[in-house]
C-alpha cells in the first residue's frame, strides 16, 4: 500500500488556511554546488517542497540529482516529470500528470498507460495531477513539447470549467501552469475564479518573479506556490519568496 503522507500534508495544511511554498529545481541546470547551496538555502527558508524535474531534461543524471538532495535535505521530494522517463525511486512523490488543458492525448492518458508499470513498481507516492497551461504571453518548452494550445490568459470560465472537470475525473491537485519563464503569470482574477469552483489544492507556477506576486497569488486563493525559473537566476529569492507565502494570514 502506497503511503500518501505528502499528499496528506498538502491538503492538511489547506484545511488550516495555511500557504505552502515549493522551489523547482531543473536537473539539467544543476551540479554538485548548486545542489548543496538550494539544499542550504532551502532549509534556511523552511520551505515546503522541493520540486524536480523539467520539461527536457536532457541529461541522464536524475537518480544522482535527487539522491544528492534527499543526502542533504529533510524537505519532502517530487517528481515534476516532463516525461514518462523521468522518474526515479529515490524521490518521496510524483505528481502523476495528465494535460487536461490540452487536447493532445498522448499527455492526457497515452503516457500514462506506457509508464504505468514503472510508476506502480517504484514505489513513489502518486498524487493525480490535473496540469493546466496557462498562456504566459511567449512560447514555452511546456507548450511547445506538449503540442498542445495554452488556456487563453483571459479565459477565467475556461479554465473554472476544465480545473471543475478535473477535480471531479478524481485528480488530487490542479495545476496551473504559465511555463517557464512564462513573460507573465496567472491572473489573480483567474487564481481566484478557479479556487472558488475546485475544493482540491490548487497549484500555481510560471512567471511568479517577486515575493510580491507570490504573496498576491496566494491571497487570490493559491495553495502552493512553485517557483523555478526566478530563483535560477537569483537563489537568494527563495529566502524572500518563501516568507512571503508563509505570511498570508490564516483565514477565518
Amino acid at each position: 500500500m502506497m503511503s500518501n503522507r505528502i499528499y496528506q500534508s498538502i491538503t492538511e495544511k489547506k484545511k488550516a488556511g495555511k500557504k505552502s511554498f515549493a522551489v523547482l529545481i531543473d536537473p539539467d541546470k544543476v551540479d554538485d554546488a548548486k545542489i548543496s547551496e538550494l539544499a542550504e538555502l532551502t532549509a534556511l527558508a523552511e520551505v515546503d517542497y522541493l520540486l524536480v524535474g523539467g520539461s527536457l531534461v536532457i541529461s541522464n543524471h536524475l537518480d544522482e540529482v535527487v539522491m544528492q538532495i534527499k543526502q542533504q535535505s529533510n524537505i519532502p521530494v517530487i517528481l515534476f516529470p516532463g516525461t514518462s522517463s523521468q522518474i526515479t525511486p529515490h524521490a518521496d512523490a510524483l505528481l502523476y500528470l495528465s494535460l487536461i488543458s490540452g487536447r493532445n492525448p498522448e499527455l492526457l492518458i497515452g503516457q500514462h498507460v506506457i509508464s504505468a508499470p514503472a510508476v506502480r513498481k517504484s514505489g513513489l507516492e502518486i498524487i493525480s495531477t490535473g496540469y493546466m497551461v496557462i498562456d504566459g504571453g511567449a512560447p514555452t518548452t511546456v507548450s511547445y513539447i506538449s503540442n498542445a494550445t495554452p488556456i487563453p490568459s483571459n479565459k477565467n470560465e475556461i479554465a473554472m470549467c476544465t480545473a471543475m472537470a478535473g477535480e471531479m475525473l478524481g485528480m488530487k491537485l490542479i495545476y496551473m501552469d504559465a511555463g517557464s519563464g512564462a513573460q507573465k503569470s496567472i491572473t489573480e482574477s483567474m487564481i481566484s475564479k478557479v479556487a472558488g469552483v475546485i475544493d482540491v489544492p490548487l497549484v500555481i507556477g510560471g512567471g511568479i518573479a517577486d515575493p510580491e506576486k507570490a504573496y498576491r497569488n496566494c491571497k487570490a486563493g493559491a495553495d502552493l506556490i512553485v517557483v523555478g525559473n526566478a530563483i535560477e537566476k537569483d537563489a537568494s529569492l527563495i529566502m524572500e519568496m518563501s516568507a512571503a507565502v508563509h505570511s498570508v494570514p490564516l483565514r477565518v
